[in-house]
């Protein structure tokens, strides 16, 4: 099972780019599983993710200020319709945050 991870700071009152893009698996076939898990350094982020339509748009993640671990920190877990994979974060409060991402395909 490939995966992907890192992490990004969000700057305040801001989005993030697509965390997944330049990646190996930024694009995905139609009908592929795929696990993402965030979390991040502080309350106040927001997460969005699109594979060929919305999946989860701008939901709330937890803070533990650490990678995520499976199962706890998953906020997707299902077959995608393909195509460019698109994770984003928004920051919502008044200073910097890590976000910390993954993606289990």
């Amino acid at each position: 099972m490939p995966t992907m991870q890192d992490s990004i700071s969000v700057a305040a009152n801001a989005v993030s780019a697509n965390v997944l893009a330049g990646q190996l698996y930024e694009f995905v076939d139609g009908g592929t599983q795929a696990t993402v898990s965030c979390t991040g350094s502080a309350t106040g982020l927001r997460v969005s993710f699109i594979c060929g339509i919305p999946l989860i748009n701008d939901q709330a993640i937890g803070l533990q200020a650490r990678f995520p671990l499976i199962p706890d920190d998953i906020i997707h877990s299902g077959f995608v319709p393909g195509g460019r994979m698109v994770l984003t974060f928004r920051n919502t409060t008044a200073g910097a945050l890590t976000a910390f991402w993954r993606v289990d395909l």
